[in-house]
């Protein structure tokens, strides 16, 4: 039984507002460069996992509901093909040295294809990520004009949210963690997503990926190597 009917006296307050949706970037190295640190699982099983860790991330992000666009920013053409057969917008990489320009630039054209969305940068190996996890710490960072989520590790970021171009101030990098809080962002700390913080760069962290449940690319790639 529902407490207003417990309390007729009580109204409880409704709002038929929709929380905002997002253009979410997902910025993509070419896998040929890409994750050096799994390099001792093989070259070929590097560059398979590279392929299926941004797919997998594209994958869950396009079936968030709060997601409404998805933009893909590599000047890799193999998997150009592959993320925007699933449903992604990809554009080539506006400044390959620098991923945090990348984004930036990203970001302006998202925001003019689509104004009416609010803007998350998401990295490109999370093979775990969970629909509902994101959703939630999407919702939670509608709440500010700035927010992120740390990585597993504590010092680095996954996820980096803004309502507008103004505050998307992306600072991804060594120590990011840090530089996205003195940058005055939100650190969403108030929802559980371990899936959302679990970004695989080593092969112990592929096996905790593992653990978490990955998605079904990465587990066919992850299926013929010892882990």
């Amino acid at each position: 039984m529902r407490d207003s009917a417990r309390c007729p006296g009580k109204i409880e307050p409704m709002s038929n507002v929709p929380p905002p949706r997002f253009g979410v970037l997902v910025p993509v190295k070419p896998a040929c460069r890409a994750k050096s640190r799994l390099s001792p699982l093989g070259d070929r099983a590097r560059r398979e996992l590279v392929e299926a860790f941004a797919a997998d991330t594209v994958t869950a992000a396009l079936d968030s509901p709060l997601v409404a666009a998805v933009m893909v920013v590599t000047d890799d053409h193999v998997l150009a093909s592959t993320l925007a057969h699933l449903g992604a917008h990809v554009v080539p990489d506006g400044a390959s040295d620098d991923l945090n320009e990348s984004l930036v630039l990203a970001a302006a054209e998202m925001r003019r294809r689509r104004p009416d969305l609010g803007l998350a940068a998401l990295c490109a190996d999370l093979p775990a990520l969970d629909v509902e996890e994101l959703t939630m710490a999407l919702r939670a960072a509608s709440s500010h004009p700035a927010a992120f989520v740390a990585d597993a590790d504590g010092s680095g970021t996954t996820m980096v949210a803004a309502d507008s171009v103004e505050h998307f101030t992306p600072r991804f990098g060594p120590g990011s963690r840090a530089a996205h809080a003195a940058e005055g962002a939100h650190e969403i700390l108030e929802v559980d997503v371990p899936t959302l913080r679990r970004d695989v760069d080593t092969p112990a962290d592929l096996r905790e990926a593992l653990d978490l449940g990955v998605g079904s690319r990465t587990a066919r790639v992850a299926a013929g190597l010892r882990l």
